[in-house]
């Protein structure tokens, strides 16, 4: 079996054989852990065109290898031979129909260490569709908090910028919607060559009604 296929098969469908387990709360009106397994995270990866996305190499499951609250978290892992390629974990978030929202979303994110050069960008979307390539986050460098009503919101901000756990959070006022699921997306995008690991926990998404 190719190494890929491993993580990809052998990681993921392993976590998918224990139940999902949502945190309970009143508030925010989203917020999930990994504690009980995979859940409703779905797994996604896309690089630029000029490389068959079979031949990128990433992964993401359950680990008890780090834990920002309770002793599991997403464990997100990718190469870098390319200097290119996302991988996300995505998860619904129920929403009504017909109203408008002032969202804030917010996730742990865990670095091995610090670093001054820019080695992976953490990526994050809340919209009412799955991303489905890198073109669907934010830009490097670019939080959409004081964009004010978009058809989505995210940021793309470097990791490594701290040794351990590290918030980051970004705020959406929504249109209308017309749906009544929105899709929240976290993960780590390749700037630098180098396989490298990073695990989330304590995703949060805030629908205050506008």
């Amino acid at each position: 079996m190719l190494r890929r296929d491993f993580l990809r098969s052998g990681l993921l469908a392993g976590a998918l054989t224990v139940a999902g387990c949502s945190m309970p709360t009143d508030d925010p009106s989203f917020r999930e852990g990994v504690e009980g397994g995979i859940g409703d995270w779905a797994a996604g990866a896309a690089i630029g065109p000029e490389v068959d996305i079979e031949e990128f190499e990433w992964g993401l499951g359950v680990s008890e290898e780090q834990a920002a609250a309770g002793s599991r978290s997403l464990r997100i892992w990718n190469e870098g031979d390319y200097d290119d390629g996302v991988t996300w974990g995505v998860h619904p978030v129920s929403a009504e129909s017909g109203r408008a929202y002032r969202a804030t979303v917010s996730a742990q994110i865990w670095s091995e260490s610090e670093s001054f050069n820019t080695l992976r960008d953490a990526v994050m979307r809340l919209g009412p569709e799955r991303p489905a390539a890198e073109e669907d986050f934010p830009h490097p460098g670019v939080n959409t908090t004081e964009l004010g009503e978009t058809a989505y919101a995210g940021l793309r901000e470097p990791l490594w910028l701290t040794d351990g756990w590290r918030e980051y959070t970004f705020e959406w006022t929504t249109p209308e919607l017309s749906t009544e699921t929105l899709y929240v997306a976290v993960g780590t995008s390749v700037i630098w060559e180098g396989d490298a690991t990073h695990y989330v926990d304590d995703v949060t998404v805030g629908l205050a009604e506008r």
